[in-house]
């Protein structure tokens, strides 16, 4: 993807998504920042440490995400954070346990609210 393509459909800046990695195994919750053939760049944090933001956040401490990036051979599957058969998604987990919206605190976008 050069600097002149447009993305388009879900996988856009600013879009919250989970993604699994490889070697190590591990995953990552965030906002995209930024989406090439060479990787992913996303302000979030590890999928273990989620609970963690979720108490500093309520706490009121605060919690500062991280930026990373992934190169794209790390990628095996990246999904859009999203309600699936009645389970809520991250980011509204975040926001029935916070009060807070979870987009702002990563520079993403709201998702869907149904």
């Amino acid at each position: 993807m050069t600097s002149s393509e447009t993305s388009s459909g879900p996988f856009v800046a600013g879009a919250l998504v989970l993604v699994t990695l490889s070697a190590p195994r591990e995953k990552f919750w965030g906002a995209i920042l930024s989406l090439s053939s060479a990787g992913i760049s996303l302000r979030g944090c590890e999928l273990v440490s989620f609970e963690d933001f979720v108490a500093l956040t309520r706490s009121g401490e605060g919690f500062t995400p991280g930026v990373v990036f992934f190169p794209m051979h790390r990628v095996e599957r990246m999904e859009i954070d999203t309600s699936v058969s009645g389970l809520p998604s991250l980011a509204e987990r975040f926001r029935t346990a916070t009060g807070v919206d979870v987009a702002p605190l990563l520079g993403g976008t709201p998702g869907p609210t149904a």
